[in-house]
C-alpha cells in the first residue's frame, strides 16, 4: 500500500508558513509538487485522488495550500505571492526527497502560476511541468493572452486538457501547444470538462478519466 500523506509546515518567504502534504511511496521514481486551483485547496477530493493514484504508480507528490486558501480567503493570491509559495514548496520537496527528480505544476490556477514562476526564473531542480487543465482564458472569452509567458518556460511541459473545457478552447490550446514545439506534449481527454467530469452519455466515468490522467502523468514523468 502507498504511504499515507504526511503533514508538513512549509516556511514562506519573506515570512509565515503554509500547510503541505507529502505522499511518498517507497523507492519513488519522481516527486510532483502539485498546486491546487483557485476554488479548492490541497484537500479537495480530486487532489487527493490524483496524489493517491500517483503514489500507487510510484510517484510521490507534495500538495500545499496557497496562502489565500490557508487563510480562508476566496480571492486568489497575486502572482508574486503564488510564485513564492510554489518556490517554497519545491524547496520543501527537494529537502525531503533530495535524490528524486522533481516536477511541478498543478490544477488550473496552480498550473498557470507554476509556469509563470518557472518563466520568471528556474524552479531549482525541477525537470518538467505537468498542467492538469491549463486555464488558457476565462470562460466564454477565448484568447491566448494567458499563454504568452509559456515561450519563456525552458522545460518540458505536459498539458492534460478536456474537450469540453470552458477555460481552454480545444483549437486554441492545440495551437498554443503546437507553437511551443517539442517541449510541449498535449494529451486530450475526450468529453471531459475543466474539472475532468464527463457526461453519463459519454459511456465513460469520472473514475476512468482519472485513471487515464494518472497513467499519462506517471508515464510522462517516468520517461523524463
Amino acid at each position: 500500500m502507498p504511504a499515507r500523506p504526511v503533514s508538513l509546515t512549509i516556511p514562506l518567504a519573506p515570512g509565515g508558513t503554509t500547510s503541505g502534504l507529502l505522499q511518498a511511496p517507497v523507492s519513488a521514481k519522481a516527486c510532483y509538487v502539485f498546486a491546487h486551483g483557485a476554488g479548492a485547496g490541497m484537500n479537495h477530493a480530486f487532489m487527493e485522488a490524483i496524489a493517491q493514484g500517483l503514489a500507487e504508480r510510484g510517484i510521490a507528490s507534495l500538495r500545499f495550500n496557497f496562502p489565500f486558501m490557508e487563510q480562508g480567503s476566496k480571492r486568489p493570491d497575486s502572482p508574486a505571492v503564488a510564485h513564492a509559495a510554489i518556490r517554497a514548496a519545491v524547496a520543501e520537496a527537494a529537502r525531503h526527497m533530495p535524490d528524486v527528480p522533481l516536477f511541478a505544476g498543478g490544477k488550473s490556477y496552480g498550473g498557470r502560476m507554476s509556469t509563470q514562476a518557472q518563466a520568471a526564473g528556474p524552479l531549482p531542480g525541477v525537470k518538467g511541468i505537468v498542467l492538469v487543465g491549463f486555464p488558457l482564458h476565462p470562460a466564454g472569452k477565448p484568447s491566448i493572452e494567458r499563454a504568452a509567458h509559456l515561450a519563456d518556460v525552458k522545460l518540458p511541459m505536459l498539458f492534460l486538457q478536456g474537450t469540453r473545457d470552458a477555460l481552454a478552447d480545444l483549437d486554441l490550446i492545440t495551437q498554443t501547444t503546437a507553437s511551443l514545439g517539442k517541449k510541449a506534449t498535449l494529451h486530450i481527454v475526450e468529453g471531459a470538462d475543466h474539472a475532468f467530469h464527463v457526461l453519463v452519455r459519454s459511456g465513460c466515468t469520472d473514475a476512468q478519466v482519472r485513471e487515464e490522467l494518472l497513467d499519462t502523468m506517471a508515464g510522462w514523468m517516468t520517461r523524463r
